[in-house]
């Protein structure tokens, strides 16, 4: 029997932004209902952002006795005949996790309900037997699924996505990447650091191929470090899997690799012939939910994260997660504004970029005025006394005196980016943050010292 329910906000889809959404509301007094088939908090949270505490010795340590995470089981025995397991064991893990949320949830007294939701109406949802009407509207944040490439044979293969690479509980001896999309570099990295033997299969001719060349090169010199072996300009054409590996021909007819397990990570796509978006007057057969600046996508719906086409990024979906909670709670902002994302790579060193490459910059006819400096330069050195990668980059427009773009790669690309971040955002001058006076910490001086090159 049908069932009929309230609530202020529905929320089908806990990915990251999902999950914001439905904690800031709930924060503010509003009765919110969050649906999801499983994972709370998104893939990335759960699959995704390898970052130096998941590897052995913290990142800079390079050597992995006694590794503990993800391998738990068998994975000290991988020195011999390898196993691998990446199906339901590893998914129970991801299922426990999702219970001590949901478990928080309850805490905060929001309503979790598990399934798959469907827009049956304006402001309406449906999960199984139960309705939900929402009183202020649905926000849609059902994010997306991996594209697989066009190679013959790949589809009936058992081929790992980043969910099955992170559920794994032993560890493979050998493991093909196909791609690089961010978090198949990623994952090379960690599992080269546990012993397995990794290849990255990639067709562009570098790397990281939509960061700065700079960025391309440190990154591939560091996975050859680990012992990645990295094949660029080399495209898979035909895939195989005989019961205990796989085999993949690439083009040109070179030797085929043999590895006992493969990822593929390429680009994603919303799924939207589920969500019944054609009952809120949207065109279910669409690529992309279009939204406007205030993420509002129809009549008491607003949509976020991958589903609006606007890059699959975490960071990108929580800026449109706090856009649209703040219409919701009727305390709108600016609306979104694209135009300089910022991007990050949790290679070791790491990879933090935000705004336009010299490419980018020259391509739009700007005149250019650019700085590179090692972070070597600086004479910084990380843990241990090891002396540490990585550059500062920026792309001036020389015209009008501002930054429109830099990249900050090294032991805390991250954290360095921030200052570059706000510069480029808030188009300040050169000359102005010439004169800013740094705060004396590891790697920072480096921006200094960079401005300083733009002269």
């Amino acid at each position: 029997m049908s069932v009929n329910e309230r609530a202020d906000v529905v929320v089908p889809g806990l990915g990251h932004a999902g999950a914001h959404i439905m904690r800031a509301l709930a924060e503010a007094g509003l009765d919110v209902v969050g649906v999801g088939p499983r994972l709370v908090a998104g893939e990335r949270g759960h699959w995704g952002h390898i970052d130096d505490e998941m590897t052995p010795g913290a990142g800079y340590l390079l050597s992995a006795p006694r590794p503990t995470a993800p391998f738990a089981r068998g994975a000290s025995r991988a020195a011999g005949r390898s196993r691998t397991v990446g199906g339901v064991r590893g998914r129970a893990t991801g299922d426990r996790v999702d219970r001590r949320a949901a478990d928080l949830l309850a805490v905060k007294r929001e309503r979790f309900v598990p399934g798959r939701g469907r827009l049956t109406g304006p402001c309406q949802v449906s999960v199984g037997e139960r309705t939900f009407h929402a009183r202020r509207g649905v926000v849609p944040a059902t994010g997306a699924q991996p594209r697989l490439p066009a190679v013959r044979g790949l589809s009936g293969t058992p081929y790992w996505t980043d969910e099955n690479a992170m559920a794994a509980v032993e560890l493979p001896a050998s493991l093909i990447v196909l791609g690089d999309c961010g978090l198949g570099v990623e994952t090379a990295r960690l599992f080269a650091r546990f012993r397995c033997a990794v290849t990255v299969v990639e067709r562009q001719p570098r790397l990281l191929s939509w960061e700065e060349p700079e960025a391309s090169t440190l990154t591939e010199r560091a996975l050859l470090r680990d012992g990645v072996t990295v094949l660029t300009s080399a495209g898979a054409s035909e895939v195989a899997y005989d019961g205990t590996g796989f085999t993949v021909h690439l083009d040109g007819g070179t030797e085929p690799l043999r590895g006992e397990r493969m990822l593929v990570t390429t680009e994603r796509q919303a799924d939207l012939t589920g969500p019944g978006l054609d009952t809120a007057g949207l065109v279910a057969s669409s690529a992309v939910v279009p939204a406007d600046g205030q993420m509002r996508a129809g009549r008491g719906l607003r949509a976020v994260g991958d589903v609006t086409g606007r890059g699959p990024s975490s960071d990108v979906a929580l800026y449109q997660a706090e856009v649209a909670v703040g219409g919701i709670l009727g305390w709108p902002g600016p609306d979104t504004d694209y135009q300089k994302p910022a991007r990050l790579v949790y290679t070791d060193p790491e990879i933090a970029a935000v705004g336009l490459t010299e490419r980018q910059a020259r391509n739009q006819r700007l005149r250019v005025r650019t700085s590179l400096l090692p972070i070597t330069s600086s004479d910084r050195r990380g843990p241990q006394g090891r002396r540490c990668e990585g550059f500062v980059k920026l792309v001036e427009d020389a015209d009008r005196g501002v930054l429109v773009g830099a990249t900050s790669a090294g032991p805390a690309g991250a954290e360095v980016l921030y200052a570059l971040n706000v510069a480029v955002h808030a188009e300040m001058s050169v000359e102005r943050l010439r004169h800013a006076v740094p705060a004396c910490v590891p790697f920072h001086r480096t921006v200094e010292a960079a401005l300083g090159g733009l002269c």
